[in-house]
């Protein structure tokens, strides 16, 4: 009989494991799953729902429900009109402004601007309006690619500052409202709870993206691409926003499947994890949805520290892979960005921030709050 923090490991939990394990190589090592990344999420979402015995009607409902009610689909759909009708005089702003700017400094604003307005508009506006950008910059698709990874960084970030900017702090204000649990713990949170919580550190998160994107993405000499899904003539059209809000839909539905299904392992053993090594375990939020993470790991029974440790590690994580938070979605989805070609970035740039913030939050013990 093995154990594993003092709880049997189950044949469950071990085909759980090994879904997870598919979930992090396929879509790197075999093509037809790279190609077809929402297809091969939705049957592994279906697996673990399915080795958990999970399938009910309401788990049904819920996952072809949930990417509407949290406004996901919506958003991309009336964006992409938005976009698709709005594009030429977009593009001729942006033409004139490279004109007359360093592409270096567009670069920063755009992130840093992104990264901050995300929390108010939604990441997936945000998204939208980078897709948009990165397609106008005089870059080639290795660093459009890059710019695109480093500035969905800063959107997954600075979404957290308010519960309009993505689900994940909906979920966390909702679990931190009404009273402590016990003297001087978490109660109460408001509008503006993560933003006091967490602002200092996010934003100064944010920042560092900016200037890293401005000096790591470099201009292009020769012939700058355009980059999309690769719906050819479709591209620019109704049908091509249509496309791409369906994949987007699909894309939620199958991770909200998946996270359903893990719940087993997140409830079990996730929950009593020291917060320190929580930090590092919450990597997981690069493949599955940090909502999900969020609800199962955010309590009032916590620390305050415990808590922001918690998120700032589901946050930094989340841009480390496409499937890891709706801005990547979005943004790979709409510019055709490969799972090989995000994680050669999204990878080490998300251990490198991931450690910066351990180093700040456990070694330095420093976690501001704003004071509101």
């Amino acid at each position: 009989m093995v154990t594993v923090l003092g709880e049997v490991v189950t044949t469950v939990d071990m085909l759980l494991a090994v879904i997870a394990l598919l979930v992090l190589i396929f879509p790197f090592k075999v093509k037809i799953v790279e190609q077809n990344l929402e297809v091969f999420l939705f049957i592994m979402g279906a697996a673990a729902v399915t080795v958990t015995n999970k399938w009910t009607t309401e788990v049904i409902m819920t996952a072809a429900e949930e990417p509407v009610i949290k406004g996901i689909v919506p958003a991309v759909l009336v964006a992409g009109f938005i976009f698709l009708y709005g594009q030429k005089a977009f593009q001729n702003f942006m033409g004139g402004l490279v004109k007359k700017m360093n592409v270096g400094v567009i670069i920063f604003i755009s992130t840093f601007i992104l990264g901050l307005i995300c929390s108010v508009i939604t990441a997936i506006i945000s998204s939208l309006f980078l897709c948009e950008i990165a397609n106008t910059l005089p870059l080639d698709r290795k660093n459009k690619i890059n710019y695109v990874i480093i500035a969905c960084f800063a959107i997954g970030l600075g979404a957290v500052l308010t519960p309009l900017g993505e689900p994940l702090s909906t979920i966390a204000i909702s679990k931190l409202s009404g009273p402590a649990l016990y003297e001087g713990g978490p109660c109460c949170a408001g509008f503006f709870y993560l933003f006091d919580q967490l602002g200092i550190l996010i934003i100064l998160g944010v920042l560092l993206c900016s200037l890293f994107a401005m000096y790591y993405v470099k201009p292009t000499t020769g012939k700058v691409e355009k980059m999309s899904s690769g719906s050819g003539s479709d591209e620019g059209s109704i049908k091509e926003v249509l496309i791409r809000t369906l994949k987007v839909y699909a894309f939620v539905a199958a991770l909200f499947l998946l996270g359903a299904g893990m719940e087993v392992l997140i409830f079990k053993y996730f929950t009593k994890i020291p917060d320190y090594v929580l930090f590092w375990v919450n990597m997981i939020s690069a493949i599955l949805d940090n909502a999900t993470l969020t609800a199962a790991e955010i309590s009032k029974a916590l620390t305050q520290k415990q808590i922001n440790a918690a998120l700032y590690g589901l946050l930094i994580s989340g841009g480390m892979l496409i499937p890891g938070n709706i801005p990547n979605i979005i943004s790979a989805g709409k510019l055709g960005i490969t799972s090989s070609e995000w994680a050669k970035l999204g990878v080490p740039f998300g251990l490198v921030l991931n450690a910066l913030y351990f180093v700040v939050v456990f070694v330095l013990g420093i976690n501001p709050t704003i004071g509101l």
